[in-house]
This record gives structure tokens, C-alpha cells and sequence, in this order.
């Protein structure tokens, strides 16, 4: 007897990050305040609780980053923006348009919160630190414009400190570093976009590094342009520990697609996008995405599965 259609389908793997079948875990319903949209959710353990930093797109268009807590398997979030466009004239010019897709790292005894900063000159990457998310302190704009996606490693490379960013020229990944947090420099090229692949439009970097046996490990996102637009899909790198200029796997096919309806039809249709992934002590990764830039979801992998991804050969896939 064969094996009808249904079942052949149940068996086949869609992705190697399985969803939360109670997806979306926030969406705009969830939330006891007016908003146009909701997207990407930075992550961090917390004194034992997870926290996320939810970016929301208000009324009037402005972008602010909101705190959001787990009560009982259900997340609120607060109605008070934790970071909103500030009306200090060393920042305003540069975040007049929003502030979005923060980062968490902690390092040091401090969580730094990278963003970007959406202003009268476009995108630019913001730094600010707080010890208790109640209050937040600024450091500083510390990249040159039209740069995006900057993620801070959680531990200092060869005694600098550094991260990776995607300036605009390029659509590429570089990892810079520096001395203070604030000035930086020493850029190096880590991966670009591919051809013929389904990152072969533009990249960028996604959640925080983590660091694994192998070294490294680091989400992205890569787009591709199609007739009907694009398609943003989840892929995963891991670089050397020393030297993470040096790509020691790449993952040749994504780790998550925009399969369901919640990730197909939003106000940004066809996009899953991670700013956030949490590593818990038996090996699995669990990671928080925007799905169509309206919703945020979880799905779960394991460290084993993305690092056999990385370095599966093209004769796997």
C-alpha cells in the first residue's frame, strides 16, 4: 500500500527549526495599546526571566522599542516605550524617524543594546547600556550612515571589542572593531551575498554570536528579489573564535522560510527575520523572529542541527 499525499507531506522536514504551534506568540491583538505594526524581538535571560525588546511602529510612524515579559506562557508589553527617539539634540537628528531592532548583549557585567537609528540621515547603528531594563543610558551613534543590522559579540576578539554590521555598499557582512565602543574601525568582509542562492539579494547580520565548541555561531538573514518581491529567509554562519573574519560554514539552504500564513501575509509579506535567539543548557536554540513585519514568533533548533547545516557540501542540497 502506498503512502497517501498528506502523510508524505507530515514526513517530510520542512525546515530544521520547528515552530511553536501556538504561533504568533505577540501579535498586535496582544497588545493594550494603538499601534500600526509590531516586529523582531531582541532577547536576553534576565535574572532567570527571558525578556524581549519588541520594536513597534506607533500611530504616527515613529518606531520605539517596547519591553516585553512572560506572565504565565503569555508575554506583555509595556505600553511605555524602554527606547524611543530621543529629543536630545546630539541624538534627534539622527533617530527623528524611529528607533528598531535592538540587540542584546551582555558583556562585562553590562547589557548593551545595539540599534538602529532611523533619522534625517538614514540608517545608523546607535549603542546604549543599561544593568536593570528600568532605566538606559546612551552611548552613542557609532557608525557612519546607511549602515544596518549591528550585532555586538558578547566577548571582547584579540582584546577589542567588536561587532558585525552591514553597511549599505555591498549588501555585505563586515566584522569592525574597537577600543571604546565608541570609535571603530579595522573592518574586514566576512560574507556577501551569493548568486544564484536564496541569500543572493542582500544579507544581513541577525541575533547576537554564540559562542559554540566549533566557534562562533551567528544567524543572518538573506533576501531574494522575485517578480512578486522579496523573500527574506533565516541562514546561519559559524565563524572562528579568534579570528571570526575566517567562515569556517555557511549554510547552504536556510534554516527557516516563510511557509506560513502569519509569515506570508503581513505588512511586509514574506519575511522571517531573527534579532534574538537564546541558547538553554541541553543544546537547543530557541529563536525569536518577526514574521511579515507584523507579528513575533518562536521556533526551536538544535546547536547540533545548524552546525551539520553549515557543513553539509552542495551535494547534500
Amino acid at each position: 500500500m502506498g503512502i497517501d499525499r498528506s502523510e508524505r507531506r507530515s514526513k517530510r522536514r520542512r525546515d530544521i527549526v520547528h515552530r511553536w504551534q501556538g504561533n504568533p506568540l505577540i501579535d498586535i491583538t496582544d497588545l493594550d495599546f494603538k499601534c500600526s505594526d509590531i516586529h523582531n524581538a531582541g532577547t536576553i535571560v534576565f535574572e532567570g526571566e527571558i525578556l524581549l525588546l519588541v520594536t513597534i511602529e506607533h500611530l504616527a510612524g515613529r518606531r520605539c522599542i517596547h519591553l516585553a515579559r512572560c506572565n504565565n506562557d503569555h508575554y506583555t508589553v509595556d505600553k511605555t516605550p524602554f527606547l524611543k527617539p530621543s529629543e536630545d539634540a546630539k541624538y534627534k537628528q539622527h533617530e527623528s524617524h524611529g528607533v528598531l531592532d535592538a540587540r542584546i548583549t551582555f558583556l562585562e557585567g553590562v547589557y548593551y543594546i545595539m540599534y538602529i537609528a532611523l533619522g534625517d540621515h538614514g540608517y545608523r547603528l546607535g549603542l546604549a547600556k543599561t544593568h536593570d531594563f528600568v532605566t538606559i543610558e546612551r552611548i552613542g551613534i557609532i557608525s557612519e550612515p546607511d549602515t544596518k543590522t549591528g550585532v555586538l559579540f558578547p566577548q571582547k576578539i584579540k582584546g577589542r571589542y567588536a561587532r558585525l554590521e552591514r553597511p549599505r555598499h555591498g549588501h555585505s557582512v563586515w566584522i569592525t572593531y574597537s577600543d571604546d565602543l565608541i570609535h571603530w574601525g579595522a573592518s574586514e568582509m566576512v560574507i556577501s551575498p551569493r548568486d544564484g542562492f536564496w541569500d543572493s539579494s542582500r544579507i544581513g547580520v541577525g541575533s547576537v554570536p554564540i559562542e559554540i565548541e566549533q566557534g562562533w555561531l551567528v544567524l543572518y538573514y538573506g533576501a531574494k528579489d522575485t517578480s512578486a518581491g522579496s523573500i527574506y529567509r533565516i541562514g546561519a554562519i559559524i565563524l572562528d573564535k579568534e579570528h571570526p573574519e575566517k567562515v569556517i560554514g555557511r549554510a547552504g539552504i536556510p534554516i527557516l522560510s516563510p511557509r506560513e500564513n502569519y509569515e506570508r501575509i503581513g505588512d511586509v509579506p514574506n519575511i522571517v527575520f531573527s534579532t534574538g535567539a537564546i541558547l538553554t543548557p541541553n543544546g537547543e536554540i530557541n529563536i525569536y523572529y518577526g514574521a511579515a513585519n507584523s507579528c513575533i514568533c518562536i521556533g526551536t533548533t538544535t546547536v547540533n542541527n545548524i552546525v551539520a547545516t553549515c557543513m553539509q557540501s552542495k551535494e547534500e542540497y
